[in-house]
């Protein structure tokens, strides 16, 4: 039986809320593989603040991917492209949960954590972010075909020579609700490059579909929407608008940050709360690095879920408390890249275990599925 612990805590109280983390399984440890046809979540506490929460049995969509990093569905139904970091290549996924490949995105060079990282979609259009030989770029992909024998046709790249490292290097991007282009890039291992507007190294950029930059900016004839940040890899917004962003921190504290024009965040300066005094914006929430590594994010009417690596888990955050979360699913499922809200009434949630800092079980990496109910 599958045993999900689920606790709520506030993040501002450091010695407090380190006292009541999740302790998480290390990437060394030995788990069990979950039985994901009989097991369901079972919390052990109850939210001060009504919620979305699962409520179910998980069940695999797909097993069998390989460091799988995001996924998008391609309309109403369980359909989704998936991208493959260290392979280049883009699947898509069927209704039954059988795979076939798009495409594989050329002159993708895969090492460390770049590769074959972000997809969006956008008026049919496929849009990537991937790691190349002269850095980070987003490229739009005409899809071809229809549903089952998706394609991809000619590339242009929107933005290119982004900064690249081993480490940091973003990759997450998304559409927002005005329609414009949200990409993270990471600092690529260089702290002050966050905190210099001239640099697009550990920024939220934002930017039009053609890879223009949108007069309402908030410096001129800048693609930097936000600064000082160390690595994003989860955005999302709320109903309201509001714009949340899930980062990396480096050894003391992970963030959960609500992001807005032209807003600092702190790193290299800070890291966690404490800034306010300095000008910066402080996290809504942090965690332990060693409880979180926060990737993947999606807000779901009125709950954002944050899919956390190191933590082995996903985290349900309240929006109207957001200095609140819900611990579910904590090392039972390996490492989890990131989160999106499935067809039905459910959310999905891909693991990562097969990238080289995991313990693999049988049929990783997968997607699985877990309806949602008010909690």
């Amino acid at each position: 039986m599958l045993t999900t612990t689920r606790r709520t805590w506030s993040a501002l109280g450091a010695a407090a809320a380190t006292a009541l983390v999740l302790s998480a399984c290390t990437d060394g440890e030995a788990r069990t593989a979950p039985d994901t046809a009989t097991s369901s979540p079972t919390p052990s506490t109850t939210t001060t603040v009504s919620s979305l929460v699962p409520d179910g049995e998980p069940a695999d969509v797909v097993t069998g991917l390989d460091a799988p990093w995001s996924v998008v569905r391609t309309g109403d139904g369980p359909e989704a492209l998936i991208s493959e970091r260290d392979s280049a290549r883009v699947l898509e996924l069927a209704a039954d949960g059988s795979t076939r490949e798009v495409g594989t995105v050329p002159g993708v060079r895969s090492g460390g954590e770049g590769g074959l990282l972000g997809l969006a979609l956008h008026d049919g259009d496929l849009y990537v972010y991937s790691t190349a030989d002269d850095g980070n770029r987003i490229q739009r992909f005409a899809l071809t075909g229809n549903t089952g024998s998706y394609g991809l046709g000619d590339a242009t790249t929107i933005l290119g020579g982004l900064p690249s490292s081993g480490i940091h290097n973003g990759g997450r991007i998304a559409f927002g609700p005005d329609g414009m282009l949200y990409a993270s890039v990471g600092d690529a291992g260089n702290g002050p490059d966050a905190q210099d507007r001239d640099s697009l190294a550990g920024k939220i950029l934002r930017m039009t579909a053609d890879g223009d930059v949108p007069a309402a900016n908030p410096f001129p004839d800048s693609y930097v929407w936000s600064l000082g940040h160390r690595n994003v890899q989860g955005m999302g917004w709320a109903e309201d608008g509001t714009m949340f962003a899930a980062e990396f921190g480096q050894d003391t504290w992970d963030e959960l940050n609500v992001v807005e024009k032209g807003s600092n965040h702190g790193w290299p300066e800070f890291e966690g709360t404490g800034g306010t005094g300095e000008g910066f914006v402080d996290p809504v929430q942090q965690w332990a690095t060693s409880d979180a590594s926060p990737s993947g994010l999606a807000v779901i009417g009125d709950t954002v879920f944050v899919a956390n690596l190191q933590g082995e888990a996903v985290r349900a955050v309240p929006v109207a408390e957001p200095s609140q979360s819900t611990v579910w699913f904590g090392g039972d499922f390996g490492r989890i890249r990131t989160v999106l809200d499935g067809p039905d009434g459910v959310l999905w949630f891909v693991t990562n275990n097969t990238d080289g800092r995991g313990d693999p079980q049988d049929g990783d990496d997968r997607i699985v599925s877990v309806p949602l109910s008010r909690g």
